[in-house]
């Protein structure tokens, strides 16, 4: 399970390194977290920041120190959730293509991205940050994994209202003809 559980783990945050360096040969600075904001939104992006950092620590420090406790159905079915999220997350950067940020960026302008894994949620990235946490934490059960991982979910969700606030100011009735047909985490009405 260990072996698995890293594999969760590297793929995920291969993907997300792996993105940022390829946007900075671009000279796209994807890592806006908490860059050059004031208030309520600095303030929610510096505790995410700090939330997402601590996750990792937390589960790789469980996966080297934490014995399983869990039966084994649920350790096997937080691997595959881990996959899923990892999936997941990889759909969401390559379809976001260029327009993709971590943080709000007030001042570059992308292109709104509707389809691919969009069409059915509007959150697919921080949707797979959630399955990867659950995913670990059902292999490596342990108290303080989940609540640090229970307030780095908290602070992604917190995010993503910072994010609906913001999306109508740059990109106005197609962002809210979009809001009213695709669900925040998955699903889309009909």
């Amino acid at each position: 399970m260990r072996f698995a559980v890293l594999f969760v783990i590297a793929f995920f945050y291969s993907v997300y390194l792996g993105k940022m360096f390829v946007q900075r040969k671009k000279g796209i600075r994807t890592d806006q977290i908490a860059v050059g904001k004031k208030g309520t939104l600095f303030f929610t992006e510096l505790l995410m920041k700090i939330a997402t950092y601590s996750v990792v620590v937390s589960e790789i420090i469980s996966i080297f120190v934490v014995r399983p406790i869990l039966p084994m159905p649920l350790q096997i079915a937080g691997v595959l959730i881990g996959l899923l999220g990892d999936a997941v997350f990889l759909c969401a950067v390559l379809t976001m293509k260029d327009s993709w940020r971590a943080g709000i960026s007030e001042s570059d302008r992308t292109k709104i991205v509707t389809g691919g894994i969009y069409s059915a949620s509007r959150n697919p990235a921080f949707l797979a940050f959630d399955l990867v946490y659950l995913g670990v934490l059902l292999v490596f059960f342990n108290v303080p994994l989940l609540a640090i991982s229970a307030f780095a979910a908290v602070m992604l969700h917190l995010q993503i209202l910072q994010e609906e606030k913001f999306l109508p100011t740059v990109f106005g009735d197609e962002y809210r003809n979009y809001k009213n047909h695709v669900f925040r985490y998955l699903g889309r009405r009909k």
